[in-house]
């Protein structure tokens, strides 16, 4: 059990650190001091291999250190919790579907956690800059969206097909 958890906390850190690099490495500036980026993809990943919390925290400590060391500091603390909500969300739709389908669980708990970023972004933001200006930043939040899907999508086939999360012997719970 101990080595279990030490294992997980460990391969939590490391989807930290590749969601944080995820974030950074390709930015795309959107309207208001955002930007478009692929830490979604990671954070999606970890969603469906990581434990609940273990990926809460990897997608919120990750993507809100990219949010500090990007300049973007105000957003961190929002982004700590929109991002680890993602994780919360793919955790619920999955255990309410208990489908044999895994890939349209995957599919449905990433569009929903991706609409609930777009919806977190859009009330932090409008508090930061009124509401009707954060209207402009929805598109680009879907693009990111559905792009961090796709990618994560076509990623964890790739692991499951080299059956890393096996040699891993990761159990989610």
């Amino acid at each position: 059990m101990k080595n279990q958890k030490l294992k997980l906390t460990i391969i939590s850190a490391l989807f930290a650190a590749l969601v944080c690099v995820a974030t950074m490495v390709v930015k795309i500036p959107t309207p208001l001091n955002g930007y478009i980026n692929l830490g979604d993809c990671v954070i999606l990943v970890a969603a469906f291999t990581l434990p609940c919390g273990y990926g809460f925290l990897a997608a919120g400590i990750g993507s809100a250190l990219a949010d500090v060391l990007s300049g973007y500091t105000a957003y961190a603390p929002a982004t700590f919790v929109i991002k680890g909500l993602m994780v919360l969300v793919v955790y619920l739709v999955t255990k309410l579907l208990k489908s044999n389908k895994p890939n349209f669980q995957k599919i449905l708990s990433g569009v929903l956690a991706e609409l609930w970023m777009v919806l977190g972004y859009y009330i932090f933001e409008g508090f930061m800059y009124g509401f009707a200006p954060s209207l402009a930043n929805i598109p680009m939040n879907l693009i990111q969206g559905v792009a961090g899907l796709i990618l994560a999508v076509i990623l964890i086939k790739v692991l499951e097909k080299q059956k890393v999360l096996e040699k891993l012997r990761i159990e989610k719970q």
